[in-house]
């Protein structure tokens, strides 16, 4: 496969303005015409919906610890198939990584799996010649990590910029770059991040335009473009989704709209794959579940802030949990879960489970070790997966059923909820790192009741 021309646009912490940049470059270079792959070092949902708002194109993670070391160019590569160039959004700071395990998972880690150049963002608003020493320290820190140039974000008159570019004359990298402070870019957050682009289309587009418009300003884009074509060859096979011969394709319904924005690309492609016919619907407006469902799939995304009109919605409520009774396969994911619950924050929600959730301070975050505690409609008993955990909310169970994945840290513990087809958990998971999970969940809503009592993972 020719190599893809790629940049890693990485930063010293969060909050320097590396989605800025991302975003403003692949919308940039996709205005130019060119065919813009748009990826998303580590967990996060949210930036690669504004990614494929930028590129017209699928936004995809690349994440080392979900997946593996081993999968990240192989999944880069299918994403940017047939693409001119790839940009990947870093992840924290560039050397910040998963939690006591070194490089792993940072996007110094993913920009040295992908033989990358790394474009480090830098937030200038309250330094001058400091800026030489912090670019010098992360140039310096890992050999391994090239970073080909740096772009000041925030500087606030010619004078800084004049300042700042002086000081980084004698670090020998050159700037590719310079954004002034520019407000009408920012984007909205609440309690998890950034408001998703499918809350706030209309905006969102206005917002990434702002982005393309400063970037193209104040950043040289055929340096940047010349610096992505240094990218070392990648000699691995770009992944592919292993395909199962089927009679005919078995209807998967995938929860989607603005409440279950959070789902990796890769799980739909898993499932087609597997034998299913992938439908979208829309639990805040569908009232039924789409012609002939014979397994659900509920991910990620913000039912606290739909709970009214998920709630409202009874006859779409009654048909998941009619269905769920009924023994079919439903596999749900942090929001999927607390949709599943007899209520959230006081609002009936499908009652498929006897547990009721609530919003809480407490944010629970991080990587998770998770071993499969017995059988289910996704994995059999001691299948091995790497989770991330993002929520501010909390479960209190009732009875009546099993644990899905005993957790190893921080505290050991058991997470999540079976129950006959029901495997609803926390804990997101990147299918790509155990294809068998969607081949065991399409059979299984091939033939309800199995349960994957054939032994396969």
């Amino acid at each position: 496969m020719p190599s893809v021309p790629r940049l890693v646009i990485a930063a010293p912490s969060s909050g320097s303005g590396k989605t800025t940049v991302a975003t403003g470059l692949m919308a940039a270079f996709t205005a130019r015409g060119l065919a813009v792959s748009p990826h998303k070092a580590g967990p996060d949902y949210i930036d690669p919906g504004y990614h494929a708002l930028a590129t017209g194109r699928t936004g995809r993670n690349l994440d080392a610890y979900l997946c593996g070391p081993d999968l990240v160019a192989p999944l880069f590569l299918h994403g940017a198939r047939g693409c001119d160039l790839a940009v990947v959004e870093g992840v924290m700071g560039l050397y910040d990584g998963a939690a006591g395990e070194g490089e792993l998972a940072s996007t110094a880690h993913v920009a040295k799996l992908l033989r990358a150049p790394v474009v480090l963002v830098v937030d200038a608003s309250s330094q001058s010649r400091s800026v030489a020493a912090l670019v010098h320290g992360f140039v310096s820190w890992d050999p391994e990590v090239r970073i080909g140039g740096v772009i000041l974000n925030k500087v606030g008159s010619d004078r800084h910029e004049a300042l700042l570019r002086e000081a980084l004359d004698s670090t020998g990298v050159p700037v590719l770059g310079v954004l002034r402070r520019a407000p009408r870019v920012e984007t909205p957050s609440r309690h998890l991040g950034l408001v998703p682009v499918a809350e706030r289309r209309g905006d969102a587009v206005e917002a990434v335009a702002a982005m393309a418009a400063q970037v193209e300003q104040g950043c040289d884009l055929e340096a940047l473009l010349g610096l992505a074509r240094t990218a070392g060859a990648l000699t691995c096979p770009a992944w592919e989704p292993p395909g199962v011969a089927v009679p005919h394709r078995t209807v998967v319904a995938v929860a989607g709209g603005p409440a279950f924005t959070f789902s990796y690309a890769e799980h739909t492609e898993l499932l087609a794959a597997a034998g299913a016919e992938v439908v979208t619907f829309d639990p805040l407006r569908d009232e039924r579940l789409p012609e002939g469902t014979a397994g659900v799939v509920v991910g990620g995304g913000f039912p606290e802030v739909y709970a009214g009109e998920l709630s409202a919605n009874e006859p779409l409520r009654k048909a998941v949990a009619d269905l769920a009774l009924s023994g079919a396969p439903v596999a749900a994911e942090c929001a999927g879960l607390l949709y599943l619950c007899r209520e959230l924050d006081g609002r009936p929600m499908c009652g498929v489970l006897d547990a009721t959730a609530r919003m809480s301070e407490r944010l629970t975050l991080g990587y998770r070790d998770a071993v499969a505690v017995g059988d289910s409609v996704l994995a059999a008993a001691g299948t091995r997966m790497r989770a991330h955990e993002f929520h501010r909310t909390v479960v209190e169970p009732g009875a009546g059923a099993d644990p899905a994945w005993g957790v190893r840290a921080p505290v050991r513990r058991v997470e999540g909820f079976v129950r006959q087809g029901v495997h609803a958990s926390y804990l997101h998971t990147h299918w790509a790192s155990r294809p068998q999970v969607a081949e065991r969940f399409v059979r299984r809503c091939r033939t309800p009741g199995a349960g994957g009592a054939d032994g396969a993972p």
